[in-house]
């Protein structure tokens, strides 16, 4: 499977730049305006806002622009109670540590996300889940899925705890970028050559699972 079908499907660069524009635009804004919190959680909805109706535009899934917006809305509306700018980043804190909580449960549960996406995308369902090589190492995968969300949220904590409320907005959200399309590319990356090194070397790969059931048994020679 091409790695940049499961990238579309995950968000892919549209979903990157969806869910970092509006905090560039916050960032930009708040610098401008000389730290308003208000004219930055302003125009960072409203740039939300115009890349909402972009995407319906474009037949965008309903579910996943009415999200986005609803994301920076939550943003902004903790920012404006709080006010401490750095709290834009508290969202993207949460979602990512949620993250890896569900990454990591769906493992300890035998169901490991990466194959549940995959197997979808492929048409298997979960039929690969009887194949005991492809669960060990869509779970062995799916566990760098879980690095990679507790990487963004062991980066992003400390400018949110920042009292330097400049270096906390501009740093963060310059590391929330760096985080976003290049950290999920290498985690494709990682993850494919995690699958191709825990399966064994006769296995036919991620297309074909092997059902034990199904394999016949080599005929015993007759003594």
């Amino acid at each position: 499977m091409r790695q940049d079908t499961l990238v579309s499907l995950l968000g892919g660069k549209r979903g990157a730049f969806d869910a970092t524009a509006p905090v560039v635009v916050f960032i930009l804004t708040w610098l401008l305006t000389g730290n308003s919190i208000a004219w930055a959680a302003a125009t960072s909805l409203l740039s939300a806002g115009a890349i909402a109706i972009v995407r319906l535009r474009q037949r965008r899934k309903p579910r996943a622009v009415v999200l986005g917006l609803l994301s920076v809305a939550v943003a902004c509306l903790i920012v404006l109670y709080t006010g401490r700018a750095q709290d834009i980043l508290l969202p993207r804190i949460v979602t990512n540590a949620a993250s890896a909580l569900v990454w990591a449960g769906f493992i300890v549960f035998r169901r490991p996300l990466l194959g549940l996406i995959v197997g979808g995308l492929l048409g298997q369902k979960t039929r690969w889940r009887r194949d005991p090589h492809l669960l060990r190492a869509y779970s062995a995968a799916s566990w760098v899925w879980v690095a990679m969300y507790a990487l963004r949220v062991a980066i992003l904590t400390p400018f949110w705890n920042s009292d330097e409320a400049r270096l906390a907005v501009v740093a963060g959200g310059l590391a929330q970028i760096a985080l976003s399309w290049p950290l999920l590319v290498l985690c494709l990356i990682i993850s494919g050559w995690v699958i191709r090194v825990v399966l064994p070397p006769d296995h036919p790969g991620i297309r074909h699972p092997v059902d034990p059931a199904e394999t016949p048994e080599p005929e015993k020679s007759a003594s």
